[in-house]
């Protein structure tokens, strides 16, 4: 019987029977081969939790890639149109070139539409110029001018209508949008004073970068068996698509442990959290027996602080009524108007979120309606059905919906979520699909997925999964008189473009 490699099967048979770690056949990760065609190896257990692992979650929306350095860095392009935040006032306003008359206002850039100071930004280098029109909003109004002088943060703007702006004799706050220029007739670029540019040149606007950084985070875990209970190790001769024939061996109790890993490398990708300057943790020295010691790298961050930092959070949504849940999931569709407004988004919800949906959805009676694209799924619905998505469309996005285990779980996060009050995670909202960054290891742009996993690799050395095996039985490698399985991961997440993600809480 051929076997064929699945998607965490790395095995090739040995000659004869030996428990190497190169022949050690994955009862849970070997894309189904070992409860297809050996039904016999599991034994009658009654496994009264279910399945017991979580849903696969970063199997399903994320992508996986290598890396070598002690931490991934990425850089973000900032928006594209200019938009800021500042004060509008009329009583310190200056001259207007050319005139001398008054101008009507003057306005102190304070931030950027998002808040931002300081990181990529700073009220000295904002992106208006002289002879940009900008729309000014605050209380009074909406007006559109003409600017006039830029001295650093501060712009004199001279209106197009009527000087309403000259009643702001006390600061207001105001928001500000360029939205082209105006030039004379034969007029050159002018200087923020004014006055003429004998060099003919304006300054360029340069695109802002934000750069963002995530480390990874190591795992470890081992399975032990006697030397004297070896005799439950079960052998498997089989044969590669090589056609090279050997054996390969099995623990049935190991899974167990290899399964709870593997859930524990998924939920610190979700979990993760980067330990604080003044925090206990960093820094702090773990002692290993009685003579090495070893620092901490102070955590990682995972998905759900990456969103609080950077993303989105909504508390909308309940299942209390289901009018007003239509109501506050178009607020979360408007909060994504406001950013990149990805079309296509895939929602992971714990039950309670997910029967609350679907009773919006049928107050609408056009659940699975309204021309829902899938095409995150190759255009086909029965795809998206097969992997326990549902999809709908709103306005003009299309969101696939799926059950999160892990929020349900009361091992897992359920009980947690149970006692944590507003605090409680219900899901999560993650665009589906690939962004640019810039990636300072190569220099140049690179589209990659929003949501993908980092992990350590070199020429000699994959630590995405690394799985081996020790002690006296089988290929002796030490006198412990037991075999050892040890598993080891390192890796961190990689959430690009979080102000496109929505926690739901």
């Amino acid at each position: 019987m051929a076997l064929t490699n699945g998607p965490n099967l790395n095995s090739v048979p040995a000659s004869g029977q030996q428990t190497l770690s190169t022949n050690y056949l994955d009862l849970n990760g070997s894309g189904g081969w070992a409860q297809q065609y050996l039904p016999d190896l599991m034994e009658k257990e009654a496994e009264v939790f279910g399945p017991r692992t979580i849903s696969g979650f970063l199997s399903q929306v994320g992508a996986e890639e290598s890396m070598t350095a002690d931490q991934v860095i990425w850089s973000e392009q900032g928006r594209l149109h200019l938009s800021y935040k500042g004060n509008v006032s009329h009583a310190t306003a200056g001259a207007n070139p050319g005139t001398g008359v008054a101008s009507i206002a003057q306005i102190t850039i304070e931030d950027d539409i998002d808040g931002n100071v300081g990181a990529g930004f700073t009220a000295a280098n904002h992106g208006i110029r002289v002879n940009d029109t900008i729309i000014v909003s605050n209380s009074d109004g909406v007006f559109k001018c003409l600017v006039a002088v830029v001295a650093d943060d501060v712009i004199d703007v001279l209106p197009y209508g009527q000087s309403a702006l000259s009643a702001n004799t006390v600061s207001k706050a105001t928001t500000i949008l360029v939205y082209g220029s105006e030039y004379g007739k034969g007029q050159s670029y002018v200087t923020a004073a004014g006055t003429t540019n004998t060099t003919d040149a304006r300054g360029a606007n340069e695109p802002a970068f934000k750069t963002f950084s995530n480390k990874p985070v190591i795992m470890k875990d081992y399975y032990e068996v006697s030397g004297s209970d070896v005799a439950r190790v079960g052998w498997i001769e089989t044969t590669s698509e090589s056609g090279q024939s050997g054996y390969m061996w099995y623990l049935k109790a190991e899974a167990d442990t290899r399964a709870r890993f593997n859930d524990y490398v998924e939920m610190a990708m979700l979990e993760g959290e980067l330990a604080l300057a003044a925090s206990e943790v960093q820094g702090s020295t773990i002692v290993a027996g009685s003579t090495t010691n070893a620092t901490l790298d102070a955590g990682t961050e995972g998905l759900f602080a990456a969103i609080e930092s950077r993303g989105n959070i909504t508390s909308g949504v309940t299942g209390v009524n289901a009018a007003t849940d239509l109501a506050e999931f178009d607020a979360i569709l408007a909060e994504f108007d406001k950013q990149g407004a990805i079309e296509e988004n895939m929602m992971f919800v714990n039950r309670a979120t997910s029967l609350a949906m679907d009773d919006m959805l049928a107050s609408m009676n056009s659940y699975g309606a309204g021309g829902t694209s899938y095409g995150v799924f190759n255009n086909s619905e029965d795809m998206a059905l097969n992997l326990g998505f549902s999809g709908f469309r709103r306005g003009s996005y299309d969101f696939y919906k799926s059950d999160m285990r892990y929020l349900n779980d009361k091992a897992t996060r359920g009980e947690i979520n149970r006692v944590a009050g507003s605090d409680a995670i219900r899901g999560v909202i993650i665009p589906a699909g690939v962004s640019s960054v810039y990636d300072q290891a190569l220099g140049k742009n690179l589209k990659r997925p929003f949501l993908h996993v980092r992990y350590r690799a070199s020429q000699t050395d994959n630590r995405k999964m690394k799985t081996w095996v020790t002690g006296s039985v089988g290929a002796t490698t030490s006198a412990l008189d037991a075999m050892q399985i040890h598993y080891l991961s390192e890796r961190c997440l990689v959430t690009q473009g979080a102000n496109n993600f929505m926690l739901m809480k």
